[in-house]
């Protein structure tokens, strides 16, 4: 599985720091899980359970930012089914 565009320009945005926060995209269920900054570093997705647990993938965020704060790397990586 890939991040589209469309769920790439919602991995965009800030939250509230540090939280876990369940939502829905289309058909499919998600937990982002925040950095300190607000920054989505964690994404469950795929179909919540009963006991609110995403069966489906997760995706870890790697963000780099260089001494100015400007922004190096960002990447998703795939870490497989759950």
């Amino acid at each position: 599985m890939k991040i589209g565009d469309k769920l790439r320009k919602v991995l965009e945005k800030k939250y509230a720091p540090e939280s876990t926060l369940p939502m829905e995209f289309g058909k499919y269920d998600l937990t982002i899980k925040t950095d300190p900054e607000g920054n989505p570093v964690l994404l469950f997705i795929g179909t919540r359970g009963e006991d609110e647990k995403i069966v489906g993938y997760k995706f870890v965020r790697t963000l780099i930012k260089g001494e100015d704060g400007k922004m190096i790397k960002d990447h998703w990586d795939n870490h497989g089914k759950l």
